[in-house]
């Protein structure tokens, strides 16, 4: 028998490659913190020695959900501005108050308290953009959740920064300190179109194909976005992106919610990947993003909470349900958007736009053993007929009992085991009483 770190049987597992089927009965051989083998349960149990077994007999095993687009530390901010539209709820509430108050140990509490929230919910990786990465780096470490950080860049001074240059010194200081860190990739993180220059777009795009990195960027999120595109450039945001040589495989477009006919084509042609936000999109009352015709057209879509500032939740299960429902409304078509497709959204779509899909998103052997465990014994579960269906429909994150990163037990039936969830708490208290005192 060979000698394995850890064998796990489950009722089901879906791998997701190469295909979103549930195998029934079925184990996952993990060693060094990597897949060795997915097979039949008396096959797994015959062939391989494991130093533990977990069984799971009442539980679905799948690849580790990959939130595409976050805000890590604006955890912090979670129901301080509610029921505002974008421009508003930014101007004259979150940048204020991020004025007043982000700095290093905002961040670094933020991001503890939101990878917390994460990994309770099964998500195993992360794409953030926000100030203080080298804060927020240190925090996913420390959590062990995977995360892109992005090296953000707005063309006015914060707390974090003083203009574009100085965004981009201290984003490429970050990756270089932290460039070997086994769980941490990183990304360009341009704001937006309408919070960065042409030649600061220009110095990104070169800075992209020099250090071979994606590009995170909010981009068509509302129609004012793109009137005032229009008025100031003459040309609605992406059509402005395309001029600048940003648009490319390597770009991962946040919201994308007014698109065009061509502008879908263009997406599938250049192979952009859209980040989807449903849940953002309908509180801030975006609009509906065409993900269905997306997905007709072949674009690689992956599903982002955006900040809980926006949102209020960091839960993917969530943003399953709402991009399946929503996109079934908005099209007209219940078959759009099935739960399969959603939940490769959700994981190899996010892994693919992040350029870790040789890593993680699915369950293929040599991949990292990124994993969430979800329990479908209780009541608001049964019964069950079709698994993949029911992560979609169904379940939610209360229902994920195990969460593994890189082969690491994070979450042990439903408790975290890298961070300490009522320091945390305290935190947040503490945050919560001097925002108050501004808000």
């Amino acid at each position: 028998m060979q000698p394995v770190d850890e064998l796990i049987s489950a009722r089901w597992i879906i791998p997701i490659e190469p295909s979103v089927t549930a195998l029934e009965s079925h184990s996952l051989a993990i060693d060094a913190g990597r897949i060795v083998a997915l097979l039949p349960r008396a096959e797994a149990e015959f062939r391989y020695q494991p130093r533990h077994h977990v069984t799971l007999d009442q539980h679905v095993l799948m690849p580790g959900l990959v939130n595409l687009h976050t805000h890590a530390a604006m955890s912090l901010m979670r129901g301080l501005a509610d029921d505002l539209p974008l421009l508003e709820w930014l101007t004259k509430h979150i940048w204020p108050a991020e004025g007043r108050h982000v700095n290093p140990d905002f961040v670094y509490d933020g991001t503890l308290l939101a990878a917390a929230e994460m990994l309770r919910g099964g998500i195993t990786c992360c794409n953030d953009m926000y100030f203080f990465p080298e804060q927020a780096a240190q925090a996913f470490v420390e959590a062990h959740m995977r995360a892109t950080l992005g090296m953000i860049v707005i063309d006015f001074p914060t707390a974090y920064a003083n203009d574009a240059e100085d965004y981009l010194h201290k984003g490429i200081a970050m990756r270089d300190v932290h460039k070997h860190a086994t769980l941490l990739s990183f990304c360009l993180a341009p704001h937006a179109p309408y919070t960065v220059s042409d030649a600061t777009f220009e110095r990104v795009v070169t800075l992209a194909d020099e250090l071979d990195l994606s590009i995170h960027v909010h981009v068509h999120e509302t129609a004012g976005e793109i009137q005032d595109s229009q008025a100031k450039h003459g040309v609605r945001p992406l059509q402005r992106l395309h001029r600048l040589g940003a648009l490319g495989p390597n770009l991962i477009a946040v919201h994308s919610v007014h698109l065009t006919a061509d502008e879908i084509a263009q997406y599938a042609a250049l192979g952009i990947s859209m980040a989807h936000c449903p849940s953002s999109n309908l509180k801030l009352a975006s609009g509906f993003a065409p993900t269905a015709a997306l997905a007709k057209a072949g674009v690689n879509i992956g599903l982002g909470t955006d900040g809980a500032a926006s949102n209020n939740r960091l839960d993917l299960f969530s943003e399953m349900r709402h991009a399946a429902l929503v996109a079934k409304a908005h099209s007209g078509n219940a078959a759009a958007l099935d739960a399969p497709s959603v939940l490769r959204m959700a994981t190899l779509g996010g892994a693919r736009a992040l350029g870790l899909d040789q890593q993680i998103g699915s369950l293929l052997p040599g991949k990292a053993a990124d994993l969430v465990a979800i329990d479908l014994s209780s009541p608001e579960l049964s019964p069950c007929y079709h698994p993949v269906s029911h992560l979609v429909y169904a379940a939610g994150r209360e229902h994920v009992s195990d969460v593994w990163v890189a082969g690491r037990r994070v979450v042990r039936d439903r408790t975290l085991t890298t961070l300490d969830t009522a320091r945390l708490q305290a935190k947040a208290s503490l945050w919560q009483s001097r925002l108050a005192e501004n808000a």
